[in-house]
């Protein structure tokens, strides 16, 4: 055994170097490393869930866009006799424009569970990801309005020990108790 102080051979059953008088720690074995690919841990990226909002406001716009539109043809058509039909029509697949944003906003979000991290996508061409250690989560907390509990969807905030002490929301998820349960078992599966 040689100590790491000074280099001196000790005898291996030596607790301390006989020339420094240093506390002779054991030796770590020495790793061959091996050339080829590091190996990769598939529990660890294997999603648990992903997840995106839910499109229950996007459905109730199109039926309410079809609706106004429908009302603003027969009513224009009534009041104003010279008025043409197809305008009208027209003017109600402008109307269609409305939830198709909403509907391509909800799309573009994606809530990602992996065995070590809650992974937040936004975007189409400009794309952010948000990545939050599993191990850095403190609380999850499932918050829904009456509105959202009548239509079974709600929000999921989760507490992270980040230095600005950020909360992350996790907006308009079908079943929010569920996927929240999910995100807890595996924070208590990293514990154990």
């Amino acid at each position: 055994m040689y100590c790491n102080k000074c280099g001196q051979e000790n005898p291996g059953d030596a607790v301390y170097c006989k020339k420094c008088g240093g506390h002779l720690e054991g030796e770590d074995e020495t790793r061959v490393a091996t050339r080829g690919a590091a190996p990769v841990d598939s529990h660890a990226e294997k999603p648990i869930f992903a997840i995106n909002p839910t499109l229950k406001f996007v459905a109730l716009g199109y039926a309410g866009a079809v609706i106004v539109a429908f009302l603003l043809v027969i009513l224009l058509t009534a009041l104003l006799p010279v008025f043409n039909p197809f305008i009208g029509v027209g003017l109600g697949f402008l109307l269609l424009l409305i939830p198709v944003y909403f509907h391509l906003r909800q799309k573009l979000v994606r809530y990602s569970l992996t065995a070590t991290m809650i992974e937040i996508d936004r975007g189409l061409i400009s794309r952010t990801t948000q990545n939050v250690p599993l191990r850095r989560v403190q609380d999850v907390t499932v918050t829904a309005s009456i509105f959202q509990r009548m239509l079974g969807y709600g929000d999921i905030m989760i507490d992270n020990a980040s230095e600005d002490g950020g909360k992350i929301i996790l907006d308009n998820v079908d079943s929010p108790r569920k996927f929240a349960d999910l995100i807890l078992r595996e924070i208590r599966r990293l514990d154990s």
